[in-house]
């Protein structure tokens, strides 16, 4: 390890971060793409953490730089820790929901360290330009894993199930039509080159006069447009061309800064007028060519770009064309009934999340536990979307997200943060502008170099700024994930190594000669850095034991499934895993009942009994959970023919119903349970009182979704 300092072994690891955490997946978890992220993230992290401390033992120096931000970030950063200590789930608000597994707490402070792991240890700006690099690199290779898939050819169906084809995926992901490659969504790809767009377009005008390098980052821009109209995310292309706008009218600041002084400033000729707008026709055509080719997926604007549109002024339209035509748009109306608008789902959504911000006005809900939460306030209005059963873990708004779950108190931290940003990347803009107009007199070539460094430094944080800027926007109408959250945190300190760089120090190298002390702190750190790595893996193969259980579970594979629980929850805790095994434990009951085993069976309703109590005692307002209790009563039920089970369930139920009043399903489930006990029930006067309960319940359950067909059906049998 000859001469590998501390500063190069960071480098190396963020470079490894950018260039693997956008492709990281597996299908051996019980999510392939975020959880596997969050993971690699995590090992990065402990990774960068130990060689900083390390660095800080050989060095015999705290080393941890002052940056402007610090403020915002640890005033957010303290509103997170409040609101985790008030959720209404903790170990949610710690580890993140699972399923998304980014935002939690955890989540928050690994990014933080990711910062000022950054800022700590960077000296020169060709260390980001080099990272920058990795970027774009990594976006090409996750845009051509996916572009296979577009043509009906897609490589993760090869790596998953070695089919070349898009069988793989459900009728949710259908990589024809919304190309998502190794992200996971169609959105978050698209907001992923989104991101890089403004990267590739800094490296763009840097290397405009070199021919190779324009041709190079001119197909690049091309290929990540096209890209993201493939994604046909909306929110992505929509930031990506309302951020290039910004560009083309901050172009002109780029000759007002650093060319004032030049007697081309003055030049009106066609030739010189040409040559400084020749880079934004360039993309102007990088733009419009694919968005003719390709559309963009919004009918309002695509039909404007097809020339049957155009040859309708100019052909006197047939008849019968019309007739067909209007049939057509009748059949997709239809269409459109059945599956409701995104953005009106997204509406619904939103007013939920106000609801909640208001509700919890501080410190909202807890970080990360919308999923939960979100059942309180649910519009009855949501029961009439083609997603009325859908689980809503975010608020698909980044902002009202933490207003919903940490408060005005959290949202205000964040937007701090954001402003920050701008603020910091407004004022850099005037300060090279005033620096410029106190030596625009000056024609030396001290100056000529002076001006060209900070010419690419005003493209290279014009450039950068749009591409968080994009992030704002996307985050508008989603959310963010993993890949975002290293942009989001790691952009703010692109900017830092831009214009606070020290100058560079003498760096000690890696493993040099260490005195006695130093040899102590060395060992103390690798016990916890050991530690970490453990706690990392296991929480990773625990997650892999769940989705194998998850899969048998629902396979019938009941005994196996449990096995598979007890080793995951003996890696790592999650009441997620006691919630389901709890499940299968009931079923498994049901089962060893039906087989005659009814003593195996009373000792596995004890312990089902017994991690459904853990993890409602864990998050007790999770309805999620409540409901779990009533199926299992209904088994238990099933096994001992004892009403008291059927009780059990419908008190279960009932507090689901005080957790989730507008949920059609609590008051058609209770309508079943009073129905059955109706039947048991010899007494006439008792029968008809549970009876007319069931028919108040059914009522109920149709005035929060009138077409709920299962309710009618159960109405119909009820009033026979």
């Amino acid at each position: 390890m000859k001469n590998l300092t501390f500063n190069k072994i960071i480098f190396y690891l963020y470079s490894v971060l950018f260039l693997f955490t956008p492709f990281i997946m597996t299908s051996n978890t019980s999510e392939l793409f975020e959880f596997n992220k969050m993971i690699f993230i995590y090992l990065m992290t402990s990774l960068i953490l130990f060689f900083w401390l390390l660095k800080m033992v050989f060095t015999k120096k705290i080393i941890i730089k002052k940056t402007p931000f610090d403020i915002p970030i640890f005033l957010f950063l303290a509103s997170q820790i409040i609101s985790t200590v008030f959720s209404i789930d903790r170990h949610t608000s710690i580890f993140g929901y699972y399923g998304r597994f980014n935002g939690g707490l955890l989540s928050i402070i690994t990014y933080i360290i990711l910062f000022y792991g950054f800022i700590s240890n960077f000296f020169e700006s060709k260390s980001l330009e080099n990272i920058l690099k990795v970027s774009i690199f990594s976006s090409v290779i996750t845009i051509f894993w996916g572009l296979p898939g577009k043509l009906g050819y897609d490589l993760s169906c090869l790596l998953f199930m070695g089919q070349l084809n898009n069988s793989c995926w459900t009728a949710q992901f259908k990589p024809h039509e919304r190309m998502f490659s190794t992200l996971g969504q169609p959105n978050w790809l698209g907001a992923f080159l989104a991101i890089n767009f403004f990267i590739g377009l800094y490296f763009y005008f840097k290397n405009f006069k070199n021919k190779r390098y324009l041709i190079f980052n001119t197909l690049y821009l091309l290929l990540n447009f096209s890209s993201i109209l493939f994604t046909r995310s909306r929110s992505s292309l929509g930031a990506t061309l309302f951020c290039l706008l910004l560009f083309f009218l901050l172009y002109p600041l780029f000759y007002r800064l650093f060319f004032s002084s030049q007697s081309n400033m003055v030049d009106f000729s066609a030739k010189n007028i040409l040559a400084k707008i020749k880079p934004l026709i360039i993309i102007f055509f990088i733009v419009f060519l694919p968005i003719l080719v390709f559309k963009t997926g919004v009918e309002k604007i695509d039909r404007y770009l097809a020339a049957k549109f155009y040859l309708n002024y100019l052909v006197k339209p047939n008849k019968s064309n019309i007739v067909n035509q209007i049939d057509k748009n009748e059949k997709n109306q239809n269409k459109a009934i059945k599956i409701t608008a995104s953005i009106d789902i997204r509406k619904i959504v939103w007013q939920g999340a106000l609801e909640l911000g208001n509700r919890y006005p501080f410190f909202g809900t807890g970080v990360e536990t919308f999923a939960y939460a979100y059942y309180f306030v649910r519009p009855k209005e949501h029961n009439l979307t083609s997603e009325w059963d859908y689980l809503y873990n975010k608020a698909h708004n980044e902002y009202l997200n933490y207003l919903a779950t940490t408060g005005y108190i959290g949202l205000i931290s964040y937007l701090l943060m954001v402003l920050a940003v701008a603020y910091f990347f407004i004022s850099k803009i005037n300060f090279g502008y005033q620096k410029n107009q106190k030596n625009k007199d000056l024609k030396n070539k001290s100056f000529s170099d002076d001006r060209l460094v900070y010419l690419q430094n005003y493209l290279l944080i014009t450039c950068l700024f749009l591409a968080y800027l994009t992030i704002l926007i996307t985050n508008f109408f989603g959310f963010s994930t993993s890949t975002i959250n290293l942009f989001f945190y790691l952009i703010p300190a692109f900017f830092i190594s831009i214009y606070y760089q020290a100058k560079d120090q003498e760096q000690p190298e890696f493993l040099s000669n260490l005195n006695i002390k130093q040899q102590f702190f060395l060992v103390i750190l690798l016990i916890p850095f050991g530690y970490f790595l453990f706690a990392i893996f296991s929480y990773w193969y625990a997650d892999v034991l769940y989705a194998k259980a998850d899969y048998l579970g629902k396979a019938g594979e009941y005994q196996q499934a449990v096995n598979y629980l007890n080793q995951a929850l003996k890696l790592k805790y999650e009441h997620v895993y006691e919630d389901k095994l709890s499940y299968l434990l009931a079923n498994l009951a049901f089962a060893a009942a039906y087989q005659k085993q009814n003593k195996i069976a009373q000792q596995l309703i004890i312990t089902s009994k017994f991690y459904n109590k853990k993890s409602l005692s864990a998050s007790p307002k999770n309805v999620l959970y409540w409901k779990t209790k009533a199926k299992n009563y209904y088994l238990f039920y099933q096994i001992n023919l004892d009403r008291n089970q059927l009780e059990e369930g419908i008190n279960a139920l009932k507090q689901a119903k005080i957790l989730s009043p507008t949920d059609p399903k609590i008051p058609y489930t209770l309508a079943i349970f009073y129905s059955i006990l109706n039947k048991e029930e010899k007494d006439k006067i008792k029968s008809q009182k549970l009876k007319d309960e069931a028919k108040k319940l059914i009522d109920e359950a149709l005035f929060l979704k009138p077409d709920f067909q299962d309710a009618i059906s159960l109405k119909k049998e009820l009033e026979n």
